[in-house]
Order: C-alpha cells, then structure tokens, then sequence
C-alpha cells in the first residue's frame, strides 16, 4: 500500500459489469480509467465507456485477463497509478499484489499478507480461535491421514461437512450423512480440490442443516481505523451461488447485529486490514452464529449496502488506496431503508439450468426505481465464455415489502429478450410466500423446489408466443446476414413478456 499518493489513472483488469461500475465512480472523483479487452469484446461497455482501452489479444484467460506480467506491462505503458481489479481473476491473488508494489503501482484492494491469510480457510480458522471469534466446532487442523480424520470426524458427529482449505464455490465440498459414506466422500473431496485449488487439504465441520448467511461489509484505511457497514444477507443461493441478496437482514436483533458486526471488526483489526472486505458467517435458528470465511475484495453484492448507508464503496476502495483516512466514525453510520439485489444469469431453470447463449435484442429498461449493473448493452452476444451473470438489478424501498414489490417491476422491466435467463425463476422467489416472510434459509431453493418450478402458459400466453414466433420468423429471413437464434420456438420469444 502507498499513503498519501494521488491517483489520476486507474487500470481496470476486469470486464463487464464490474469494470462498468468502478468506472462510474472513477468519472465522478475525475479519474481517468484504462479497461481492457479482448476482440470478442470490442463493443462490449466497459471498452467504450473508458478513457483508454487496450486489446489483449487472442488467448484463454490464462493468455489475457490472468496474464500477470501483460497486464503490468499495460499499466506501466500507460502510465497508471493503481489497478482495480473487481472480484473473481485476480482480485484476492497475494501473487499479483505483490507483484503490483514490486512495479511501485497501487492495488486497490487489501495486501498480499491479508490475502494470503484469509484465503487459507485453515489458517483463518486458527486465527479465529486465537481471538475468540465463534466457530463451528470441528476439525482444521494438519493432519491428513484418512484414519486421523475420520476419527476426528467421528468426535463432531452427523451430519458432518468436509471442506476444502483452499476452495471456493462448492468446489472440494462434501456433506456426510452416514458413516459409511465418508471415506468416499472424503476421497472425492480431496480429489476435487486438488483438481480446482492444487491442494487437497480438508476442514472438517459440523454441518449446520438449516443455516443462514449472513456477511458483515469491513472497511479500513491505512491509519488504523477499521469500521463495519452492517450486514447482509445472502441465504437463498443454489449450489453454494448466490442468487438474492439483502440489506438489512430480516431476522437479525439489534443485538445480535452488533455482536457480529463487532467481531467482523475485531477480525479486521486485528489482522491490519486494508481496504473493503467482508466477513462471512453461518447463523444458526438459535441465533448462534459462526465465522465462515472473509472475502478479502469487494462483492457482486455491494450495492444493496451502498442503498442502505448512502455511500460508495468504490470511492472509499481508491480513497483508501491514497491513504487518506474514512470520511467517518462508526457512529455517524447508519442503516436506512430496506435494498434487495437479485442476480441475472443466462440461464435456462425450467431446463435443469442449462447455460444460455445468444444475442440480446432487448435489455429494457425501468422507470427509475431500481439500480441495474451490466456490462452489455443491446446487440452484444452471450457465449459460454463469458461468466453467466449478465446483470444485477438491486431495489431500495422504505422497508423490506417496499423494495420486494419495487424489484418485481423492475424484473417485469428488463426482460433481456433474445437469450434465456432465470428473470420467470427470480421473480417466482419473491413472490414466495415464504420469501415475504423472511423464511430464507440457505436451504429455500431446495426446499420449494416444486413451488418455483416451470408453471404451464396460459392459452392467452401460447397466442402471444405463437404471434411472436411468426413475425420473429419473417424477420429472420430477411437477409443472409442475419445473426443465428439459438432457439426458434415461439416460446423462446415469449420469455420476456410474462409477468
């Protein structure tokens, strides 16, 4: 980190939304921001949108956006002052910030050391103990030997989680519901992270069957002062993927709110932080609660806090970067409101979530209620290459049932006409019943799994569909030039219009 070191460039080593999002607040503090791109991206936003955008060529991500030494060679060329990554490829690699003080440039974001620390889920875990934050008992220890684990998994009884140290995302993840299941669960899980992560090491826990998730946003500066912008949370997910996200947390006590936001701080202190960061729990129905992991970058969900406490976490990410202290004291902070933020994947849920390409005729737009997130606009193509999120739409209303209703317009808005996305399935969430009373256990999209299932079209519906399909049919004729629809049913077409 530099203190007291004025940022006027910024090189953005990320695409799409995210790139689309620091730049936003990069225009307003007068900074200028490099992105980058490849030729399949060429008018993709966050190439346009910037002030100069450098073409990294043909390649798989290893060859472009994970390409360490390119993308210091671009700064350096350009003559940046910092770099932002965004979250996911480089964000919370140690070895590309490292590498980024060795050229003397700024990471905005936290130090290799805090990283390094945080991302080993072992070592966090013995930290955690060391300062008394809770745990969920369970084993993290050293030793790896079958026989060893599977007596220490024997101590923590059933049901047991085993858990990749490295991992992320599901991945090197097992539950064990038998004893006869473990060992080759154990095994599958080993073979699993080695496979994502290079490393096989596995935590044991006890698996908590109906949790929720809740996160506490940290931010520190470089002088010392480590504060908490309140909670999220973040229950209903499928696969270990987050799909909604809220602030605040309908279930959360004053009390217990601050509990957990004080030991998200004490974390934060203890280990020196710097920059925004976010510290992961699992709550249990008693109210217990428990450290999961600290992402140490910033998050897909960061705006519904931004909704709630009236600030931006991108700014204070780059003021922080320049060593200037927060504009704040922990109480001046507040939670005002009530944000909901929804994830737009391409993505088919009526069938089994199969991954959705083509090209977006449409986005639509709101009438202004609601924030939306992209990196896309009409015209550009979906492929499989590209991560399945397109977009994040986050509402805000006076309290939680206000922003619930705000965020089923504003889903009715942007109906990304041209490619399949799970906007019928979000929209089947919230209007859930147990969804409006807050009963959103991590477990939600298992649990009414029947619920948000397809639901038949009406006669009226299939008219439409067919109307739709026959004139989409004579436009696609109209020339050789025309671009190929991935599906050509009548029902493709309707997607988009339901409400």
């Amino acid at each position: 980190m530099s203190k007291n070191r004025t940022i006027k460039r910024i090189l953005m080593a990320n695409r799409g939304e995210i790139a689309c999002r620091v730049i936003r607040s990069c225009r307003e503090m007068g900074i200028e921001v490099v992105t980058l791109f490849t030729p399949v991206e060429a008018d993709y936003p966050h190439r346009l949108l910037a002030d100069f955008s450098v073409n990294l060529g043909d390649g798989n991500l290893a060859e472009t956006y994970l390409n360490q030494e390119k993308i210091i060679a671009i700064a350096k060329k350009y003559n940046v002052d910092a770099i932002h990554p965004g979250y996911g490829f480089l964000s919370e690699n140690a070895a590309f910030a490292r590498l980024v003080a060795k050229n003397e440039l700024i990471l905005i974001g936290p130090t290799a050391e805090n990283m390094t620390l945080m991302g080993d889920k072992k070592a966090s875990k013995q930290l955690m103990e060391e300062i008394g934050v809770p745990l969920i008992p369970g084993y993290h220890g050293d030793k790896q030997d079958h026989e060893f684990l599977f007596q220490e998994a024997k101590k923590i009884g059933l049901p047991l989680l085993i858990k990749a140290s490295a991992g992320g995302g599901g991945k090197g993840m097992r539950v064990v519901n038998d004893w006869e299941q473990f060992e080759t669960e154990l095994a599958a899980a080993k073979r699993e992270a080695m496979n994502a992560f290079g490393d096989d090491i596995v935590l044991l826990e006890r698996y908590i069957t109906s949790p929720r998730h809740i996160e506490i946003q940290v931010i520190s500066d470089q002088l010392g002062n480590h504060y908490h912008l309140f909670e999220r949370e973040c229950s209903i997910q499928r696969r270990h993927q987050k799909m909604v996200e809220e602030s605040p947390s309908s279930v959360l006590t004053p009390e217990l709110r601050e509990k957990m936001a004080q030991d998200a701080v004490t974390i934060a202190s203890h280990i020196n932080y710097v920059g925004a960061g976010t510290i992961e729990y699992i709550l249990d129905l008693d109210g217990s609660y428990y450290f999961l992991e600290m992402n140490t970058r910033l998050q897909v969900e960061h705006p519904v806090t931004e909704f709630v406490t009236g600030l931006d976490l991108v700014k204070l990410q780059i003021q922080v970067a320049q060593g200037q202290a927060l504009p704040f004291k922990q109480e001046d902070l507040r939670q005002a409101g009530h944000a909901i933020e929804v994830r737009l994947y391409a993505e088919d849920p009526d069938n089994n979530f199969l991954p959705s390409i083509g090209v977006i005729e449409s986005i639509g737009q709101t009438n202004g209620d609601c924030r939306l997130d992209i990196g896309l606009v009409n015209g550009n193509e979906v492929s499989v290459n590209f991560d399945p999120m397109l977009a994040k739409l986050i509402s805000y209303g006076v309290d939680r049932e206000d922003a619930r209703l705000k965020l089923i317009e504003a889903l009715k808005d942007y109906p990304f006409i041209g490619v399949k996305t799970n906007r019928e399935y979000l929209l089947r969430i919230l209007k859930h019943p147990e969804f409006i009373k807050g009963n959103t256990l991590t477990h939600f999209v298992s649990t009414y799994e029947g619920d948000l299932g397809h639901v038949p079209l009406t006669n009226e519906e299939k008219m439409i569909a067919c109307a739709l399909g026959v004139l989409s049919s004579s436009a696609d004729s109209s020339g050789p030039e025309t671009k190929q629809k991935v599906d050509q049913t009548p029902w493709a077409h309707l997607h988009g219009f339901r409400n």
